[in-house]
């Protein structure tokens, strides 16, 4: 961690305390820590504790700071390599979640465009309570990396999960974020995400229950890694990570022209989408009436293969292909390898309950150029970004 910058947020919680010894410990690797506090934390350990050890002044006001006019939580974020939040209490994630901004540590992470990474600490009862869940899932789906408490005793005396993570591990996540940060410099790394919309009528379309969420997290993962990132996304509800470039699109034959458009410039294409197959022959310009009992025959036409279009025009890059199946998965995935001339293959079977389309977390199978199959076992989907990342071979990468 040597000279990197550091943000180390601290809320109100009982664990605040660890924060001083987390403090400690991170100087100790190296690293320059600026200390912000929320508008409660302060009477569990004073601003002047954390002065004293970091050596510099704790941001922890908005109005009566001596400073308040040179704007000091924009001029901290701007400085900064990762945003650590240690603890978290269920009022902070909230007001991180949904963008609220009443003191120092969420005015703060309001103005931060690097990494952030949140330890919660909380009360079992508030960490199992679905509110909460929503908005670390919310957070998650915006690129914050949670270190999960742990399974303890808690302040109030209950057993359950909600304690704070071991300073141990979170130190350890901190480490592999910065190992990780600048491994894939220089390289150019193409995104597509989302379902695409066919339309039918003006009101009606034919599309899938696609999140996006793999797609994005391996464009936010290839941007904390040091790539320079193009994503391409059918439409989801999700945030594009900050500091990529973001192409939206809704249909098929836009997302080949963005491909299209944006492939030979690139080093690796990871092509996550789950793009439709069928389109309408024919666009009704009014929307289909329904007449009677009667039923409707619609008559559909393949879009074009946006993978084996790349494959056409693929000169060095390394592309990564994704099949989503119900039957017949390595079968299926071998010959989606074969025809399209991938380097590697994700496959996942989207029948099996809790993973997959929606989800956070996945279960899939690789399949490289050589045909050697690699099972992993059910993790996020921002772990298996992770781990497609690091298939990226030298020669992709410029070494």
């Amino acid at each position: 961690m040597e000279n990197k910058k550091i943000v180390l947020a601290v809320s109100a919680g009982i664990a605040a305390y660890k924060a001083v010894e987390l403090l400690r410990l991170l100087m100790k690797e190296g690293a320059e820590v600026q200390v912000a506090m929320s508008a409660n934390a302060g009477q569990f350990v004073t601003p002047l504790t954390f002065e004293a050890l970091s050596g510099k002044p704790v941001y922890h006001q908005i109005f009566d700071a001596k400073n308040s006019g040179d704007m000091e939580h924009i001029r901290v974020a701007e400085n900064a390599d990762l945003m650590l939040v240690v603890p978290a209490t269920a009022s902070t994630i909230g007001k991180m979640a949904n963008g609220l901004a009443d003191d120092a540590l969420s005015n703060l992470y309001l103005a931060f465009k690097g990494s952030v990474m949140v330890a919660p600490a909380m009360n079992d009862g508030m960490w199992q309570n679905p509110a909460v869940q929503d908005n670390i899932a919310k957070l998650t789906s915006h690129g914050v990396e949670f270190v999960e408490p742990e399974q303890g005793e808690l302040a109030c005396g209950a057993i359950g999960p909600g304690r704070l993570s071991d300073l141990d591990t979170i130190m350890g996540r901190v480490r592999n974020h910065f190992n990780q940060l600048q491994d894939l410099q220089g390289m150019r790394i193409l995104v597509t995400a989302g379902p695409t919309h066919e339309p039918l009528d003006p009101v009606r379309y034919l599309s899938n229950p696609s999140s996006g969420k793999m797609g994005y997290a391996v464009a936010e993962r290839a941007k904390a890694r040091g790539a320079e990132v193009v994503l391409i996304s059918g439409p989801t509800h999700l945030n594009p990570p900050a500091g990529i470039k973001f192409e939206p699109c809704k249909t098929a034959a836009e997302m080949n022209s963005l491909v299209q458009e944006h492939f030979l410039e690139c080093d690796v294409l990871v092509m996550s989408a789950a793009v439709g197959d069928f389109t309408a022959a024919k666009l009704e310009k009014e929307k289909i009436k329904k007449q009677g009992e009667e039923g409707r025959t619609l008559k559909l036409v393949a879009t074009k293969d946006i993978l084996m279009e790349a494959s056409k025009i693929k000169t060095r890059q390394f592309v990564v292909g994704f099949a989503a199946e119900t039957q017949n998965l390595i079968e299926s995935a071998l010959e989606k390898l074969r025809k399209k001339k991938l380097d590697l293959i994700v496959a996942n079977d989207i029948s099996a309950p809790g993973i997959g389309f929606q989800s956070d977390n996945n279960q899939v199978t690789l399949i490289g150029s050589d045909e050697k199959i690699e099972n992993l076992p059910r993790m996020t989907k921002k772990e298996i970004a992770n781990i497609l990342l690091d298939k990226i071979p030298s020669r992709a990468r410029g070494e």
